[in-house]
């Protein structure tokens, strides 16, 4: 239960953008932050006191990018394109009872708040669409857990067989007809989005916790109609859309067979983009697609590290910055970065920044990429009121242990949150005014008891999508092959990383120059 009032004492706030911290008391009613000011500040009598001496505060992070459906069947496997994934993952994650997307939505909401993470926008996958008892059960496990999320259907009216050109054509006969239907069938998504409609209608948990979003999931698998009609329904209810947006070089040049402009062009040509649109990724947006983006208010979510993962490319962060686009970071699912690790995730989007080219005064500086994981990614969400410690802000807030090695000496807090911190410096974490971790253990949640859950259920879930799985690996060198080869393809911006070498013949001797 959260008190009335609560006053913290004797913390350090960080000051990311000054790289500085001060010695601060923070007072809350109601969820929110109502004074900050120095050690001693007054409070009323009745109010909970939280000691937070030697500890740093700093804001909750915000994890733009997410899927809680990749929570149980995760890192399950290696060597994987986004279009291998796209193929091969269906085949793992399928056969879920209602309990199992509770439990996997659960186990996310635990690791992100372990990890000082507050709110995340998690993108949910049903198949074959989405339903309004899933939408309920990963709704009803953020809330147990006690953290703040956008939750969005993925929705589509075509297969991603059928979405990519050719790739249909190149399997096998008798994979084809099994493979191009669309995952509703025949209705280009209606039935989906009439789901959508039914559960934004009867949505009973708070929004200030809890919220719906929409998420077409990727523009190649959704018709034109499909996006004005899912576009329509979020301006309707007042919601977010969220997409998967020019993520790898493949769905760039498909993008371009199949409209003659970018996948961004398109889609704004559409009336889709907008202050509450967030398009994932972004890796090959060329400089138009972030003129558009900045235009229409929209976010973008970088996940630096499923964009390694997958051997997407490196996203131009700071070009998107240089022309305004707003842009939060994401950890994406635990299928393709492994874990929900934002202070990784910060990481990452520094360094990264720096592989793409030599001149330091364009990398991602640690106070930019701080910003970027907490306020950039709420603007993302849609809250307004966190990322921040600030009078008027929700009281989502992470203590980290002073002493804790990452911070041994006190040197530079910003750098040695952004570069150092891996979640072990937690000490606590508060969201809006409840504390839902101390002593680095989630409170809201029996963990032991979620462990041997999910650990029961994931071994029902191999034994049942078994047979699945082996179908799937024996497609995987046609699907593989044939994206590497659009892959390959001529574009207009480059985003990889490309030392010069190509494979030789056998025998070849060394080339030279």
């Amino acid at each position: 239960m959260t008190p009335a009032h609560t006053i913290v004492r004797n913390g350090l706030l960080v000051d990311a953008q000054r790289h500085r911290v001060e010695p601060r008391d923070i007072r809350i009613a109601g969820g929110r932050i109502v004074e900050i000011g120095p050690w001693g500040l007054p409070a009323p009598g009745d109010a909970a006191v939280v000691d937070a001496s030697g500890r740093l505060m700093m804001p909750g992070l915000v994890n733009a990018h997410t899927h809680s459906h990749g929570n149980l069947p995760r890192s399950p496997g290696d060597k994987w394109t986004l279009e291998l994934a796209l193929h091969l993952n269906p085949s793992i994650r399928g056969n879920q009872t209602l309990e199992d997307k509770y439990l996997s939505a659960l186990l996310g909401a635990v690791e992100m708040l372990s990890k000082g993470c507050t709110a995340c926008y998690d993108l949910f996958y049903e198949f074959p669409a989405p339903s309004q008892e899933g939408l309920d059960a990963v709704a009803r496990a953020y809330r147990d857990a006690g953290i703040r999320a956008v939750v969005a259907p993925l929705m589509a009216s075509q297969s991603f067989y059928r979405a990519i050109p050719g790739l249909l054509e190149a399997l096998p006969a008798e994979a084809r007809e099994a493979l191009a239907r669309g995952p509703g069938g025949d209705d280009d998504g209606a039935a989906a989005l009439a789901t959508a409609r039914r559960t934004l209608d009867g949505w009973a948990f708070d929004r200030d916790r809890v919220r719906m979003a929409l998420a077409p999931t990727i523009p190649l698998h959704c018709s034109d109609e499909f996006w004005r009609r899912a576009a329509g329904l979020a301006r309707d209810h007042g919601v977010g859309l969220h997409t998967h947006l020019a993520e790898s070089k493949v769905q760039a040049v498909a993008g371009m067979r199949r409209y003659g402009r970018t996948l961004t062009a398109h889609l704004d040509g559409l009336g889709v983009l907008g202050p509450d649109f967030t398009g994932a990724h972004g890796v090959w947006l060329d400089d138009e697609d972030m003129r558009r983006m900045a235009g229409a208010g929209a976010t973008v979510a970088h996940n630096p590290a499923s964009n390694m993962r997958y051997g997407s490319g490196l996203a131009a962060v700071r070009r998107m910055r240089d022309h305004g686009v707003t842009v939060g970071i994401g950890t994406d699912s635990r299928t393709c970065s492994d874990n929900l690790n934002m202070f990784e995730a910060m990481r990452l989007a520094s360094f990264t920044s720096r592989v793409r080219g030599p001149d330091y005064r364009r990398w991602l500086a640690a106070d930019e990429v701080f910003a970027m994981a907490t306020e950039g990614s709420a603007r993302a969400l849609g809250f307004g009121d966190i990322g921040r410690i600030a009078p008027g802000a929700l009281a989502d807030i992470v203590f980290l242990d002073r002493r804790s090695l990452n911070y041994v000496p006190l040197n530079d807090p910003t750098l040695q949150i952004v570069n150092a911190e891996d979640g072990t410096g937690i000490h606590s974490v508060m969201v809006g005014g409840r504390m839902v971790v101390e002593a680095g253990r989630v409170t809201t949640v029996d963990i032991d008891r979620l462990i041997d859950r999910c650990e029961a259920a994931m071994e029902r879930l191999r034994a049942a999508n078994d047979g699945a799985h082996r179908m799937a690996k024996a497609l995987e060198p046609v699907v593989g092959s044939f994206c590497a080869a659009m892959g390959a393809e001529p574009y207009h911006v480059h985003r990889f990383v490309d030392d010069g070498e190509r494979p030789r013949p056998e025998g070849c001797g060394h080339r030279h120059g």
